[in-house]
C-alpha cells in the first residue's frame, strides 16, 4: 500500500495545521500517495474509460479546470491523442498533470512494449510519461508479460517513464511475475468497489508495497452491464451512510477508497458529478462506517476474469496514430 502524505492528513476534519486552527476548505487540492519509488501521484484520478474520442477534448479539459491533476487513460481506449491535446491545451505546466496510460496485450513482447510506448508517448504529445502499466496478464503466454514488463523497466530506467506498474494483475500473477523483474510494480490497477473487493488482491499488493488502484471504484462498470437495479449507488447500507454525512453515495464511496490507502480513477462526462466526484476531502468515515461497506463485498466480478484474458479473444490492433 503507498503513504499518504501528510498533505492528505491536513485535509481530515479534526486535523490542525501548525498555528492550531482548523485547516479551512478553500483549497481542493487532492491528496497524493507515495510510490514505492517515492514519485507522488495524485490519490483521485479521472478516467476516460469508453469515453469516445470526440468526447474526451471536452471531459479532460472540464476535469482539469474542476480540479483534477491526475488522468488515466489507455492505447486500447483509443482517446489518447484527445487526451494529450486537452492537456496541451490546458494551459497547465506539465508537472502539474500527472498522465497514466496502458499497453494493450496485442503489444506485449520487449521490443513491441518499447514501440508501445512510442506510440502512446506520440498521440499523447508528450516526451516523458508519468505512469506506464501492462493493461492485464496473458496467463497462457506469461513469457511475453515478462518481456513486456522489462521493456517498461528499460523505459524507466532511461527516464522515459517515472513508474510503472501493472492492471488486472492477481496474487498468482504478481508471484510469478515477481520472480522474474527486477523493479515492484509502482501499482496494480484492478476492480475494486463495495460489492467486489478482491480482499486478496489487496493484501497482496500491501505485501509487496504497491498501491491499489481502483477502476469502477464505485461499481459503474455493473451499471454499464445491467442498468441500475443492484447497483451501489442504490445500496441502502452506502445510502445510510451517506445520508449521515451529508454526502451522496458516490462520495462515501470514493472516500472509502481513500481512507484505506487506495488510488482511485473515477470516470463521468457529467460535470456536475465530476465535481462531486473530486469533492470527498473535507470529511471522514468512521471506522464502523469503513467495516459496513467492506462487508458488502458480493465477490461477483463485473469485469473480465484476468485469468481467461488470451490474445486471440481480446486481441486488437493499436494504431501507430
Amino acid at each position: 500500500m503507498g503513504r499518504v502524505t501528510d498533505d492528505y492528513r491536513r485535509l481530515l476534519p479534526g486535523s490542525t495545521i501548525s498555528e492550531g486552527k482548523p485547516k479551512e476548505r478553500e483549497t481542493m487540492t487532492v491528496p497524493s500517495i507515495t510510490l514505492n519509488n517515492g514519485v507522488q501521484m495524485p490519490a483521485l484520478g479521472y478516467g476516460v474509460f469508453q469515453t469516445p474520442p470526440d468526447e474526451t477534448r471536452t471531459a479532460v479539459a472540464t476535469a482539469l479546470e474542476i480540479g483534477y491533476r491526475h488522468i488515466d487513460t489507455a492505447a486500447a481506449y483509443g482517446n489518447e491523442r484527445q487526451v494529450g491535446e486537452a492537456i496541451a491545451a490546458s494551459g497547465l505546466d506539465r508537472g502539474e498533470v500527472f498522465v497514466e496510460t496502458k499497453v494493450w496485450i496485442s503489444d506485449y513482447g520487449y521490443d513491441a512494449t518499447l514501440h508501445a510506448f512510442d506510440k502512446s508517448a506520440g498521440k499523447l504529445a508528450l516526451e516523458q510519461l508519468d505512469l506506464l502499466i501492462l493493461h492485464q496478464a496473458l496467463p497462457g503466454e506469461f513469457d511475453l508479460t515478462i518481456d513486456a514488463y522489462r521493456a517498461l523497466e528499460t523505459l524507466l530506467a532511461d527516464g522515459k517513464v517515472r513508474a510503472i506498474g501493472v492492471s488486472n494483475f492477481m496474487p498468482n500473477h504478481l508471484e510469478r511475475f515477481l520472480d522474474a523483474t527486477t523493479v515492484i510494480p509502482a501499482v496494480n490497477q484492478a476492480e475494486v468497489h463495495p460489492y467486489f473487493r478482491q480482499p486478496e488482491v489487496l493484501a497482496a499488493d500491501a505485501r509487496h508495497g504497491i498501491v491499489t488502484q481502483a477502476w469502477s471504484p464505485i461499481g459503474g462498470i455493473t451499471f454499464y452491464r445491467d442498468g441500475s437495479p443492484g447497483s451501489t449507488l442504490q445500496d441502502p447500507t452506502i445510502n445510510e451512510i451517506a445520508r449521515t454525512h451529508d454526502r451522496t453515495p458516490a462520495q462515501v464511496m470514493l472516500r472509502w477508497h481513500l481512507q484505506q490507502g487506495r488510488s482511485a480513477i473515477p470516470k463521468s462526462v457529467t460535470p456536475s458529478r465530476m465535481a462531486e466526484n473530486l469533492d470527498v476531502l473535507d470529511f471522514e468515515l468512521t471506522p464502523e462506517d469503513l467495516a459496513a461497506i467492506d462487508s458488502l463485498d458480493t465477490g461477483v466480478r463485473g469485469g473480465p476474469d484476468p485469468e481467461v484474458v488470451t490474445r486471440e479473444a481480446f486481441g486488437r490492433e493499436i494504431p501507430e496514430a
